[in-house]
């Protein structure tokens, strides 16, 4: 349920609301010249998502105006992917973005479908293997992908969560540090989409297979994009053993028989898990999955249960 409450004011006072971002939204659309009469809000979390009903057009409001930049360079590798006709999701061509709107960040996307319908886990595997052998512009400014940084900036953040989840994480997070640098990547470094998974590929109007959410795109081993498939398959059961094994068919490589797995696999979850602690104090469900995963991270056991939010 969206709530017109509880949100956080920015600089000029606009509140990440559903009131507050549906005006953003409105003004966003005129000052571009797109007719926003019956738009439907599809989410309201990191960030608001808006599908127009005059035209298939998604329109995105961040919840945190720091990532103006960061939606720059986002909006450039649509731009760049749409050049050489890389299934991806794409930005109108004619719209000059990101656009800045009472403080917040305003991006807009071409709707893939007018239902949300995900692809195959072995589409999934083709489109990263034909991403992987991409080799990007240097004008992009891709950042380089440091997994330690991000979980050590989110761990620091994680101020809902009790003091001892907290210290069990953060010794967690301390011990596969020093495992990370030790890892010997057999994969080519280069791009990477940076959250691959069956949740961000969709099915297109047209019938075929498209990925979306491109903040993450990076530089880094190969291996990230793998990771969650694997993890999804192997410790959650969220993919079935046929399901992963077309994965590895089409993609060419198994993870799970690379030396380095368990130690990937066990800081992408520490990730998932950090990032679920920010959630525990605006969601019920999200508080009761933490308490479930903080249960599987102690004792090792219980990981088939965990659902998938």
């Amino acid at each position: 349920m969206i709530s017109g409450t509880g949100g956080e004011a920015h600089g000029d006072g606009t509140e990440f609301t559903a009131e507050g971002v549906e005006a953003v939204m409105r003004e966003a659309c005129e000052a571009a010249g797109l007719d926003s009469t019956g738009a439907e809000v599809l989410r309201l979390g990191s960030n608001a998502v808006y599908r127009l009903a005059s035209l298939p057009i998604i329109v995105r409001i961040a919840r945190d105006p720091a990532v103006l930049t960061e939606m720059e360079r986002v909006v450039g590798v649509a731009r760049w992917l749409g050049t050489i006709d890389f299934p991806a999701t794409r930005v109108p061509t004619a719209l000059a973005q990101p656009v800045l709107v009472r403080g917040l960040v305003v991006t807009f996307w071409e709707s893939v479908q007018e239902r949300e319908e995900y692809a195959t886990v072995g589409e999934l595997a083709d489109l990263l293997r034909r991403l992987h052998w991409l080799e990007e512009p240097e004008s992009l400014g891709l950042p380089y992908f440091d997994p330690l940084a991000k979980l050590s900036a989110s761990l620091d953040g994680l101020h809902a969560v009790s003091p001892e989840d907290r210290s069990f994480l953060e010794e967690r997070a301390a011990k596969l540090t020093k495992e990370y640098d030790r890892l010997d990547f057999v994969l080519p470094f280069g791009l990477i989409h940076g959250d691959a998974n069956i949740g961000n590929i969709l099915r297109h109007r047209d019938g075929h297979a498209v990925l979306i959410d491109l903040d993450g795109f990076a530089l880094a081993p190969r291996e990230w994009d793998l990771i969650l498939t694997a993890l999804y398959y192997d410790r959650y059961g969220w993919h079935t053993e046929a399901e992963y094994a077309e994965f590895v068919h089409r993609y060419g490589f198994d993870l799970m028989n690379w030396p380095g797995y368990e130690t990937l696999a066990d800081l992408r979850e520490l990730m998932m898990v950090a990032w679920l602690g920010h959630q525990v104090d605006v969601s019920e469900r999200s508080a009761t999955e933490f308490t479930r995963r903080m249960r599987s991270l102690r004792t090792g056991e219980g990981r088939n249960s965990w659902s998938a939010l």
